[in-house]
């Protein structure tokens, strides 16, 4: 198989960088998706302190795959503008930790509601990230994310037509989660995928490792090397770590409780072995 390379939320093994910089090098990983850092989120960090942070991963031997923001995860009827301004500072800190991408969504939806109302606020708010971005040379990239505008493949798709410039990330557990069947997706999609993560389901939606669950990850690795892709991250959630409470909507969680590990490092340990095995 394709000589893929390997990163990671390496949040989840530990919440203070140097722990998340030893379970990179533990497990022989290539580059982290900083998301959050000494308990906090990235957002919640100084210019300067994302400074210190990128001169230590880089001291480590490592690189910033991407920066795994909250982008794009606020309710599409809040107001826009500060969010937009985090936008451009996040940008600062891509350029400071040497980050070729931004993670991002695209909005939650009002509960229980069509999204199809909302879709040109949605693309109206995406263009100005985009506009926002262009020329710093980083790329940004949508997630699919249960409860958000782009849950589903075609949602994704419409926006991937509409917004070419945006990258993909496939994400095969949240698809589960919100009913989308893997292989129709990844169809669907295959020509505007960037990178994956790395995360798996059962038919009920809990997480459980590479492999394990109907995420057809053996198959869509397949497909995704065939047509020369090589970035994935590793994104375990196979036990509740600090910090996941954050980044779901109001009411929300994670069931992560098929597969138990006694301690965070040997979750994340396990989620990358179980990569490992299908690779």
């Amino acid at each position: 198989m394709a000589d893929f390379i390997i990163n990671a939320f390496a949040d989840e093994s530990s919440s203070e960088l140097l722990g998340q910089i030893e379970a990179m090098k533990r497990n022989n990983l290539q580059g982290i998706e900083i998301r959050n850092v000494n308990g906090k989120s990235i957002h919640s960090h100084t210019l300067e302190d994302i400074k210190e942070f990128g001169k230590v991963i880089e001291d480590n031997g490592f690189n910033v795959w991407s920066i795994g923001s909250a982008l794009g995860k606020i309710k599409i009827t809040d107001d826009f503008a500060p969010h937009l301004d985090e936008f451009k500072r996040t940008i600062e800190m891509a350029h400071i930790l040497k980050a070729d991408y931004i993670r991002l969504f695209s909005f939650y939806m009002p509960k229980d509601e069509d999204p199809t109302p909302y879709r040109d606020e949605v693309f109206e708010r995406m263009s100005k990230f985009l506009e926002a971005a262009k020329g710093s040379g980083v790329k940004l990239c949508h997630e699919n994310e249960k409860g958000i505008y782009g849950d589903i493949a075609p949602r994704c798709l419409e926006i991937h037509k509409a917004m070419p410039e945006f990258g993909c990330i496939f994400d095969p557990a949240n698809y589960i989660q919100c009913g989308q069947d893997i292989l129709s997706g990844w169809e669907l999609l295959k020509d505007y995928v960037t990178y994956m993560h790395i995360k798996d389901a059962t038919a009920e939606g809990k997480i459980v490792p590479a492999g394990k669950g109907i995420g057809c990850l053996p198959e869509v690795l397949k497909l995704y090397a065939a047509k020369g892709g090589k970035g994935l991250t590793v994104e375990p959630h196979l036990s509740i770590f600090k910090g996941l409470a954050g980044l779901e909507r109001e009411g929300e969680k994670t069931q992560a409780g098929v597969y138990q590990y006694p301690t965070k490092e040997a979750a994340f340990d396990a989620a990358v072995a179980a990569l490992r095995e299908i690779i």
